[in-house]
């Protein structure tokens, strides 16, 4: 019992201590608040590790901190102490850790490589940044060679080497020739991944003298070129066909080895002729979906993205009609140290507990150390509340002075991960940082959130009251969040009033009251409808609405999901709109929208316009065009045109459309200047200057647009400085370090004069820098180059020419290059909805660390295994993206009982940042699917066997099979219902004591401990009892099978009682033919002697029956076959008389033996098993129908 007890305590004590730490305080980023809070530093922007600087520029090692009181800045270069006060280039920017070295000013940008570090430092602690490797980029000359002729035979393979200058970073390579066009490159003439220029096999036009390798390096902007490389291809006839050999790699084999996350570029290059074809598979594998790219016409095999899980072999496969040649490629993926736990800021209260986590991966594993304020932490100074374990800093108990920086560093071979994280011990009161008073207006039925933002430490209690004086609330009609917010899901008009936040802890308390109004929703009681309208008619819509008294609504028409017409004819009133002289033009879908401050609805009806009836006496037209065009007062700026308008043609003109032509600039085109109503003939002309205008006019009536008139004289403006700027200026870069500048250029006439260019200016915002400006050619773009990631700048461009300057533009933000983000979001948690549905949820990362413009969020998730069957499958990853700062997001789609993985990744404009740890969660068990198949065999008189298939898809762990079944009838009505439960690991059933000759109809599903799943149906029939067939014999009425119902309902048993009665009908005609005449009917020589003679036919020729002998000739009739004197057939005089199967009905006959009444003698086709009539006459009433 004490053992047990010690568990449990122990088992508590550590839950508790878990809460602890997870309650950790969450400091709101409030700027008043943040001024007012002690903080150590965090350092907030560093250059990258590896810096290549530009030699020709100073250099700018950024180092920007936070922290309360603001930290001090130094730096060490090489380990150690870097006094930049005895340095009289380097200088530190105010209120900044950032050093700028002055090489533009006689510095030497080679004398400061090295590696630097900063140290953020105030009163609470210090933060470091990352080691940073300062090295100038170098484009060194191409050294001098000999180059001699290349001279092949035509079908040869050739390879042409670049052998480029060795710089930092590599230069880009290329070909061209000597008009700097680039070479063209296909599947038998590629560039290699060295630079090298591979030939498959020559050709005749491959010969030339300028084959030029150039080498692009992009820091120092140049562009170093080789000597031309000439080629004479000879030619030798025949020309031989070679089947494949690799120019590249060599040998049969070769390995590389590649860092996780970068991209693997595997190359195989092939001689031969035909030109092979490349192919590329993995062995023991496939290549990864969605991460494969071929390039160089599928000479390169590149993958993005790698993981440890692409290591393998990769072949190459180069093929032609006489042969094939292989290389195999074995790839290792090593991996630098990535983040699965990086330390987190911690803000605790005196006396708590808490921890600092700091877990990486990598191959080979990371080396995790710790540092305090900068310093190896076995050496820091002593902290009582301080305990390191491994990747884990527990504190317990701490005290204001713990307050610290502490780094962690992860290292391993191939790179380094260091992070800051400080613990803040803080004693603060509650503090309430809503707004007092703040009012809340939702409508009725919708959610209401009521914001309540606190901080405290330790962290404050959350209490909500409605009312002066009322009660604490509390219930499943409110939701209270976990950073203080009251939701209550679906607000009525009694949810109206104040309420009351109150935040406590141990050191106060606090409160704060907002008011909530639930308003009426906006409805439209009578919407528009569809209307059907003549051409010139006039139609009305209404729209009608109801409101909340104290919400002032807007109404506003679409035509076509656009807006009205600009047209007098469209008449919008309080509650409709209204269509004057309806035209053709006019037809489409009309909307009306409603809009408050709080929703908005909308309701929609269609118009169609037909046309009137026709009134053949006045023919309308297009009107005929203006004439005599007349410009007078020319001024600088304006001048006055006049025309004569042409006929009309029975349709009056609307309007004059005037169009304008710049001979100067663009001749030949022709643009819109403006338009007059049709009752006017002249207009006054706005110009522009250094145009030379002609114009015409154009005339309009609702037929249509006349032909344009006869252009004016030409008028040419004087030139002035331009009136405006480019529009549509915007600054976006295209990489981490650039700033893309572009506009949209003044067309010609806007120049105002000769000599168009353009003032680009920018400066970094919020930093005290001066304007940069470049005067540029009438170009569309400029780039600034060497800018900081992602930071903003503001931005103008005014145009000039050679009279002056435009007006001083307006500033627009831009932002420089982004880059991929940083970090991964953290915190990511599960929460299982249901057996196919989740919702996952994560913490925002911090804006700074995404480096570009946030577009959201992807969640990476996939079905590891499914939890029923234990049996993995090929991964196929599922990508939901989620748009904006979204911290959460359903999973749809899933499936049962499942095992699956995810993780997530911020989104910006340059790509994916590193992806969170996996997470895994498991769904839990839903409905199976139906069985896989089922099968009913083996049918017997009373049996059939039933066997099945376990669901594809169990959902779950099956519990039982459901079978029911029932019996159908020729009429497709249902018998009663069976039903059967069976154990899950059955798949098989006999049936017994079924009825023979039967259809049944089965429905068969399988459960979990969730639900039935759905089900599978099937039909079949046990077979008819073979037993109980009548045959035709004497004593056949007596020979009826023991289940005679049943028997009833075959087709065949109707068939042969028709064929029983006919020949019994026959027998008793030729009986009483034979007493009425006295005479003997010789047997017919012809006939066999044992013919049956119950099946005896009838005459073709006059339908009489054929003659008729039994079994001994000229003796007289048996007993019975004689009819009595009353002309009666009974029971006892003959076996096979009618009686038999009558009820008490005696045949009649006439005096010449014929049967009285109807009958026939058609047997029926006996019909397919499974069609048996259950309900089908007895074969007693079969026989009735005779008589």
């Amino acid at each position: 019992m004490m053992r047990k007890k010690s568990v449990s305590a122990s088992k508590a004590s550590l839950v508790l201590f878990l809460c602890q730490m997870i309650s950790a305080l969450e400091v709101p980023l409030d700027s008043k608040l943040l001024e007012e809070l002690s903080q150590p530093p965090t350092i907030t922007q560093q250059s990258p590790k590896d810096y290549i600087v530009d030699p020709r520029e100073n250099i700018v090692i950024q180092c920007e901190a936070k922290g309360k009181p603001p930290p001090s800045f130094s730096w060490t270069r090489n380990g150690t102490h870097f006094d930049i006060d005895k340095d009289a280039q380097v200088t530190m920017k105010p209120n900044s850790g950032t050093l700028v070295i002055n090489i533009m000013n006689g510095g030497k940008a080679e004398a400061y490589e090295g590696v630097y570090q900063c140290t953020a430092r105030n009163e609470r602690g210090a933060a470091i940044s990352n080691n940073i490797v300062i090295r100038p980029s170098r484009s060194p000359l191409w050294t001098k060679e000999k180059l001699e002729p290349n001279q092949v035979r035509e079908g040869d393979s050739l390879v042409l080497h670049c052998r480029p200058p060795v710089g930092l970073p590599p230069p880009i390579i290329f070909w061209m020739d000597n008009a700097f066009q680039r070479l063209p490159q296909s599947e038998r003439v590629s560039q290699g991944l060295n630079g090298d220029l591979y030939f498959s096999n020559v050709q005749p036009e491959d010969t030339r003298e300028d084959y030029i390798c150039y080498a692009r390096f992009n820091h120092t902007q140049t562009i170093q070129q080789k000597q031309p490389i000439s080629v004479k291809v000879f030619s030798t006839k025949p020309v031989t066909e070679r089947q494949p050999v690799l120019l590249t790699p060599t040998g049969s084999t070769s390995t590389k080895v590649e860092l996780r996350g970068n991209v693997l570029l595997l190359e195989c290059i092939a001689a031969g002729l035909p030109t092979p074809v490349i192919r590329w598979i993995k062995e023991g594998g496939e290549l990864p979906a969605n991460r494969t790219f071929f390039e160089n016409f599928k000479k390169t095999l590149k993958i993005i993205d790698v993981s440890e899980a692409d290591s393998g072999n990769y072949k190459c496969i180069a093929r032609n009609i006489l042969g094939s040649a292989h290389h195999v490629i074995s790839v290792t993926v090593k991996a630098a140290p990535y983040w699965i736990t990086a330390p987190r800021n911690l803000v605790l209260s005196p006396g708590e507990d808490g921890t600092l986590i700091c877990r990486a991966n990598g191959n080979p594993k990371p080396n995790i150390s710790w540092l305090a304020n900068g310093v190896p932490i076995a050496i820091a100074p002593e902290d009582p509340s301080r305990k390191v374990d491994g990747d884990t800093i527990i504190f317990s108990h701490v005290q204001e002075r713990s307050s610290a920086v502490y780094q962690c560093n992860a290292s391993n071979e191939y790179g380094y991960l260091l992070a800051n994280a400080f613990v803040n011990v803080l004693a603060e009161p509650p503090r309430i940082l809503t707004s007092a008073n703040k009012l809340y207006q939702v409508i009725s039925d919708s959610p209401a959130l009521l914001d309540c933002a606190y901080f405290g430490s330790p962290k404050p209690e959350i209490e909500w009251f409605k009312g002066v004086k009322g009660s604490i609330l509390r219930g499943n009609e409110y939701i209270f969040h976990d950073n203080g917010t009251l939701e209550i899901p679906v607000a009525q008009k009694d949810s109206t009033g104040t309420y009351t936040c109150v935040a406590r802890n141990e050191l106060g308390k606090i409160q704060n009251e907002v008011q909530l109004e639930v308003k009426d929703p906006t409805m439209i009681i009578k919407q528009p409808e569809y209307k059907v309208v003549q051409r010139y008619g006039q139609v009305s819509f209404e729209c009608i609405i109801k409101h909340d008294s104290t919400l002032l609504p807007t109404v506003i028409w679409l035509k076509d999901n656009d807006e009205l017409p600009d047209d007098e004819r469209f008449l919008v009133g309080k509650d409709n709109l209204t269509i004057m002289n309806v035209t053709d033009r006019d037809d489409g879908t009309y909307t009306c929208i409603v809009n408050t401050t709080l929703d908005s609805v909308s309701a929609s009806a269609v118009l169609t316009v037909v046309a009137a009836p026709p009134t053949p006496a006045i023919i309308y037209a297009r009107p005929n065009p203006p004439f005599d065009l007349e410009l007078t007062g020319q001024l600088e700026r304006s001048v006055e045109l006049s025309w004569i308008p042409g006929d009309e043609n029975n349709s009056p003109i609307t309007n004059f459309v005037i169009e304008y032509e710049d001979g100067l600039h663009e001749p030949g085109v022709w643009h819109y200047q403006t338009e007059v109503p049709g009752t006017q003939t002249t207009v006054q002309l706005k110009l522009s200057p250094y145009v030379n205008y002609s114009f015409r006019v154009i005339a309009v009536n609702e037929i249509g647009r006349s032909q344009p008139s006869e252009p004016s004289e030409q008028y040419l403006t004087k030139s002035a400085s331009p009136d405006e700027n480019p529009s549509n200026v915007q600054g976006i870069g295209s990489e981490p370090d650039n700033l893309v500048i572009t506009w949209e250029s003044l067309k010609g006439f806007q120049s105002n004069g000769p000599g168009l260019q353009y003032k680009v200016s920018w400066r970094q915002k919020d930093v005290d820098d001066e304007w940069t400006s470049v005067i540029v050619a009438n170009v569309s773009k400029y780039i600034v180059s060497g800018t900081p990631t992602f930071v903003p700048y503001e931005i103008k461009v005014q145009a000039l020419n050679d009279l002056g300057y435009a007006p001083e533009p307006s500033e627009v933000i831009g932002h420089s290059g982004e880059d991929l983000p940083m970090v991964a979001p953290g915190n990511v948690q599960v929460h299982v909805v249901n057996s196919t549905l989740a919702k996952v949820h994560w913490d925002p990362v911090p804006l700074k660390t995404v480096r570009g413009h946030l577009q959201g969020y992807k969640v990476y998730y996939w079905k590891v295994q499914s939890l029923s069957r234990r049996s993995r499958r090929h991964v196929e990853k599922k990508i939901l993206t989620f748009r904006g700062n979204k911290t959460f997001g359903m999973l749809p789609g899933l499936e049962p009982y499942s095992s699956y993985k995810l993780n997530v990744r911020v989104v910006n404009g340059k790509g994916e940042g590193p992806a969170s740890p996996d997470k895994v969660f498991k769904t839990p068990e839903g409905v199976p699917s139906s069985p896989s198949f089922l099968k009913i065999t083996n049918p017997t008189l009373d049996s059939l066997t039933l066997e099945w298939g376990s669901p594809t898809h169990p959902n779950g762990v099956l519990t039982s099979y459901i079978l029911k079944f029932q019996p159908i009838n020729n009429t497709h009505e249902l018998g009663p219902l069976v039903e059967i439960r069976i154990p899950a690991n059955e798949s098989s059933l006999i049936l017994k004591n079924l009825n023979y000759s039967t259809r049944y109809k089965f429905y068969f599903n399988a459960q979990t401990s969730v639900g039935s799943g759905s089900q599978i149906t099937e039909e079949a029939v046990t077979i008819m009892d073979e037993a109980g067939i009548l045959r035709p014999a004497v004593g056949a009425g007596k020979a009826m099978a023991s289940r005679q119902v049943d028997i009833a309902t075959q087709g065949w048993f109707i068939g042969l009682m028709c064929a029983v009665a006919l020949l019994i009908l026959i027998l008793l005609i030729v009986c009483f033919i034979r007493r009425n005449k006295g005479g003997k009917y010789p047997v017919k020589e012809k006939e066999d002697a044992h013919a049956d003679p119950e099946i005896q036919p009838m005459k073709e020729d006059d339908g009489t029956f054929g003659e008729y002998s039994d079994a001994e000739d000229h003796k007289p009739l048996k007993k019975g076959s004689r009819t009595p004197s009353d002309r009666t057939v009974k029971k006892e005089d003959s076996d096979d008389s009618l009686v038999d199967y009558g009820e008490g009905v005696n045949g009649q006959f006439n005096e010449d033996g014929s049967f009285i009444g109807q009958y026939s003698g058609k047997k029926e086709k006996e019909p397919a098993e499974g069609n048996e009539s259950s309900e089908a006459p007895s074969p007693v009433n079969a026989m009735n129908s005779f008589v």
